[in-house]
């Protein structure tokens, strides 16, 4: 999982967003995807951030204990982003990303072989399964219009080889 800081470009509202590498953020940030928690705004950009250099494991220890704490102001995580919405927002998030998980538990990733395995079995060159993978947007449209039904997941999700 990679951490970015983001910048919502209509009205400066800074935030975090996680992904599971940085092509995924570039893939979703180019489909629409990536938007603003405050505003809802799609002009999201990544913030200029100092590199996250990890130590070995007996240093972060040694380090930790010579750390002062530090108090933040105001966080701008996003489960933070969504404590602060109304209730019942945050049930609905919360019941898409449930049913999400468990839709994608019975389907089989396929990376970037995506539109051409639920082509293949539109047309009845493959037998049917439930997939998920990666597409471009313009190659969702294309699969949209031949009237393959597909729909985009709401949350991200890695690539199996890519979860530590």
């Amino acid at each position: 999982m990679i951490v970015y800081d983001l910048i919502c470009e209509d009205d400066g509202h800074g935030f975090e967003g996680w992904f599971g590498s940085s092509q995924d953020f570039d893939q979703q940030q180019a489909r629409g995807l990536v938007t603003c928690p405050h505003c809802g705004g799609a002009q999201v950009v990544k913030a200029v951030m100092a590199p996250r250099l990890t130590r070995k494991g007996n240093q972060q220890v040694e380090l930790a204990r010579k750390r002062k704490p530090v108090v933040e102001e105001a966080s701008s995580s996003p489960s933070q982003a969504i404590a602060a919405l109304p209730p019942e927002a945050r049930a609905a998030l919360q019941a898409l990303a449930k049913a999400q998980a468990e839709a994608l538990k019975s389907s089989r990733w396929v990376g970037e072989n995506f539109a051409q395995d639920v082509r293949a079995m539109h047309y009845g060159d493959k037998a049917p399964e439930a997939v998920h993978g990666q597409t471009t947007a313009d190659e969702a449209r294309s699969l949209i219009e031949e009237g393959v039904a597909i729909a985009p997941v709401l949350f991200p999700v890695a690539a199996p080889d890519e979860i530590n």
